[in-house]
């Protein structure tokens, strides 16, 4: 019985032929996920401002306007409040509050007499001080740049300085559209998202060095091949694997992101577009921009082996 191919063993599609137009996408994916970071911003959660969040269910569907009429007018400063997946879910967010944690627990306290019965649950209460806040910015800041600094250093050493700055260009257009998508659709960006964001970087790198490791390989073999040619050939030969991984994958987070509920939402979503743009990169950007490094293809083999063979 035969198996059922999706995907031909070496399918013979021109990336590096269609390179301009994988640039102009990506361009404009960055250029679009950079207005709305700066125009937009992010939603940041309490991970990172500070502040009190409080999450209710209510009675029934909740009436936003009646709750926010509510809390606002106990004196607590800012607070803002919305629905958290179902509609009878709701989030508060309170800003931090002068006095330590006494006066958190008080503005704790003075929310719950205020709303009283109306509420079904009380879901999760989080405090987080502004101080704690920003160390938190700024650790988040380190985690990611440390981990592309750590990726290019690992990727200089195994392949060449080519391959690194390739595959960090490839990396930071995932992360950089990450964050735009989540300026875009104000997802709750917060430490849970930090960690999507690095682990994002390991799965897309992943994916890169494989097709690297092909594109090495290849190099070595086929010593008159033109590099285009060459790196075409390295980029279909592990189109099977790469896409096959992606939709496996695929499938896991998307059943992560229907049933993991309204806390796992931001992180389920950031994996899914995490593992799209990833697979898209290393595919149709990282190899196409080796193109332009002239990377060297090492010594010499004994195989008089020709282009001519690798197309059989």
């Amino acid at each position: 019985m035969k198996l059922l191919k999706l995907i031909p063993d070496t399918p013979k599609i021109d990336f590096t032929g269609k390179r301009v137009i994988a640039f102009a996408f990506s361009v404009l994916l960055v250029l679009g996920s950079l207005g709305l970071f700066f125009g937009k911003g992010l939603n940041l959660g309490i991970d990172f401002l500070g502040g009190i969040q409080i999450e209710i269910q209510t009675e029934g569907p909740a009436d936003i306007s009646a709750i926010r009429s509510t809390v606002g007018g106990l004196d607590l400063g800012d607070v803002s409040i919305q629905e958290f997946g179902e509609t009878d879910n709701v989030l508060i967010r309170i800003q931090e509050q002068a006095g330590g944690e006494e006066s958190v627990q008080a503005a704790i306290e003075k929310v719950k007499a205020a709303l009283g019965d109306t509420v079904k649950e009380y879901r999760r209460t989080e405090s987080v001080g502004p101080t704690v806040g920003a160390e938190l910015q700024e650790a988040a800041l380190w985690a990611v740049v440390s981990a592309v600094g750590a990726i290019l250093i690992y990727i200089w050493f195994r392949f060449e300085w080519q391959f690194g700055v390739a595959a960090v260009i490839a990396l930071t257009h995932d992360v950089i559209t990450t964050i735009g998508l989540f300026s875009l659709l104000q997802l709750d960006f917060n430490l849970a998202t930090i960690a999507a964001l690095l682990t994002i970087a390991g799965y897309s790198i992943n994916d890169t060095v494989v097709v690297f490791d092909r594109v090495r390989e290849n190099m070595r073999k086929y010593k008159k091949m033109e590099l285009a040619e060459l790196f075409n050939l390295s980029v279909n030969q592990t189109l099977s694997r790469t896409l096959i991984t992606s939709v496996t994958t695929m499938l896991a987070l998307v059943a992560l992101g229907v049933f993991g509920g309204e806390v796992l939402r931001g992180f389920s979503i950031a994996l899914i577009w995490g593992v799209l743009i990833g697979t898209y990169s290393s595919i149709a950007l990282a190899v196409p921009v080796l193109l332009y490094m002239n990377p060297d293809r090492g010594e010499e083999e004994d195989s008089e082996t020709n282009g001519a063979e690798a197309q059989a």
